[in-house]
């Protein structure tokens, strides 16, 4: 296998070739991949989005060839706005998770390979729209807190920031590190806008952790779970303990 795309909701992307391997992100319905490397059953594969890379199991992804590989990367994408079972061919429920990608979608119905299948749901088009990333963040409030997730069921902080801007069109990077060297650096709080992004670090300086800021001083970040709370200059101040819990490194405006 060269080239290969998810036909499951969601499936972990490991760090080594092995079920006990940590998993650093999740690769979700409809995404697609190129293999760089193959050992045994398992996958070391590049994301088309971000170029992220790790290990999947064969078993969970399926086979596309360079054409269609070349043509999802020229296609716009769409992607569900809501969680939703369809049928598949054999005529089993599959969920779908928020910010699943739907190729080739039209008129309600998408393409997986040659098999097209209908899906009657809230759907969102790949393009740039600024003034919907805070009303898309709301959508995962309250999902727990999972390293390498990208879920309503399970998000990590960079994965929150990655799949909201996803579905508003613009392509952040995986980690929180990484997004941090996109963008244009802020001042001050003042400067920001709804939808603009804080980073913050820990003691040695390293960047750990990102959220989406909002009006009023308030910030939504995957800790724990999807949370709102306070932002100052100094960082992240969680009303519920009287304290802060995330010290402020920089304010990104992405676009």
């Amino acid at each position: 296998m060269e080239f290969g795309i998810c036909n499951l909701n969601s499936i972990p992307l490991r760090i080594d070739a092995s079920d006990t391997s940590e998993m650093v992100s999740q690769i979700l319905f409809g995404e697609h991949f190129t293999v760089l490397e193959v050992k045994n059953q398992w996958l070391y594969v590049k994301l088309a989005f971000d170029g992220y890379r790790g290990w999947i199991d064969s078993k969970q992804v399926i086979e596309i060839s360079k054409t269609k590989f070349d043509l999802l990367q020229n296609t716009d994408s769409f992607f569900l706005k809501e969680l939703v079972n369809f049928a598949n061919h054999n005529e089993k429920l599959i969920p779908l998770t928020i910010g699943a990608t739907l190729p080739y979608f039209k008129n309600k119905s998408f393409l997986i390979n040659e098999q097209s299948f209908t899906i009657d749901c809230d759907v969102k088009k790949y393009e740039l729209s600024k003034g919907k990333v805070v009303e898309t963040s709301f959508m995962y409030l309250n999902a727990p807190y999972l390293w390498g997730g990208k879920t309503p069921f399970g998000i990590d902080c960079s994965g929150f920031t990655q799949m909201v801007y996803k579905m508003n069109g613009y392509k952040l990077f995986r980690d929180a590190s990484q997004q941090a060297k996109q963008g244009e650096v802020l001042s001050f709080i003042e400067e920001s806008e709804p939808g603009d992004l804080a980073f913050f670090d820990n003691n040695e300086g390293v960047i750990t952790h990102v959220g989406i800021i909002l009006a009023n001083n308030y910030i939504i970040h995957a800790s724990g779970k999807v949370r709102l709370d306070r932002l100052d200059q100094s960082g992240i101040y969680n009303e519920e303990t009287n304290r802060h819990t995330h010290k402020l490194r920089l304010i990104k405006k992405i676009f």
